[in-house]
């Protein structure tokens, strides 16, 4: 295995993207299918923070060949320094560098994400400083989608639906949160699908390929009217 030139790459945390990198197939063996190319983000010692990235396939060349692969990455969280470490693997098999082959290294600043997020929050439904604060902070850190946890006002003639108790305020960070997310905010570019109501108010799948969080601290205040849900 033999690299080119390293990429110019300008990477945002949480966000993909594009590298174009030569290879070329050193060996005595033509490449086939099952032969990826991928990377891993390592700290300043070589040492792996986020191993296996993204795998993008490596087109069939014979020996001596070389061709460019353009091949997403996604930048790691948080923001910070890091090594990025181009490898390619054979599945099932082993990686190209654990047999001898060099990986192709590059020191990288990872900066914050950017964008202008957009938060679908119905009548009757408005952000607390708290939401405000937390979601713009795990947006810059690289999460493109935010939910956070509902407070249920109107007093005792609207009591808190059931249907919310998994988002009670104050629970912190939960990154595996089994439930809908309700009334998210979302990064430009993110599609989520959209579910059946939680309580009235919007909710959506979590994503499946793009880094997502719920932070019970990020706080928004329902306020139900006449006798109405939030619609």
């Amino acid at each position: 295995m033999r690299w080119g030139a390293a990429p110019d790459l300008a990477p945002q945390a949480g966000a993909i993207v594009y590298a174009r990198v030569e290879v070329e197939n050193a060996g005595s063996v033509s490449w086939r299918p099952g032969i990826n190319v991928a990377y891993h983000w390592l700290d300043s010692r070589g040492n792996p923070i986020v191993w296996d990235g993204k795998r993008t396939p490596a087109p069939h060349l014979a020996p001596g060949e070389r061709t460019t692969i353009e091949l997403p990455v996604r930048g790691p969280i948080p923001p910070g320094s890091y090594r990025l470490a181009f490898d390619v693997v054979a599945e099932k098999r082993a990686w190209f560098s654990a047999l001898g082959s060099d990986m192709l290294e590059l020191d990288l600043h990872v900066t914050q994400r950017r964008g202008d997020p957009l938060a679908d929050l119905p009548d009757g439904v408005e952000p607390t400083p708290a939401w405000v604060e937390r979601v713009r902070a795990a947006h810059a850190e690289g999460y493109g989608v935010v939910a956070g946890s509902i407070e249920w006002g109107g007093g005792m003639l609207h009591r808190r639906p059931r249907a919310l108790a998994p988002y009670a305020p104050g629970a912190g960070r939960v990154p595996r949160f089994g439930a809908p997310l309700v009334c998210p905010s979302v990064l430009p570019g993110i599609e989520l699908e959209r579910l059946a109501d939680v309580a009235g108010l919007p909710a959506f799948a979590a994503p499946k390929d793009e880094p997502w969080i719920y932070d019970g601290r990020a706080v928004l205040r329902a306020r139900p009217r006449s006798g109405r849900r939030p619609a």
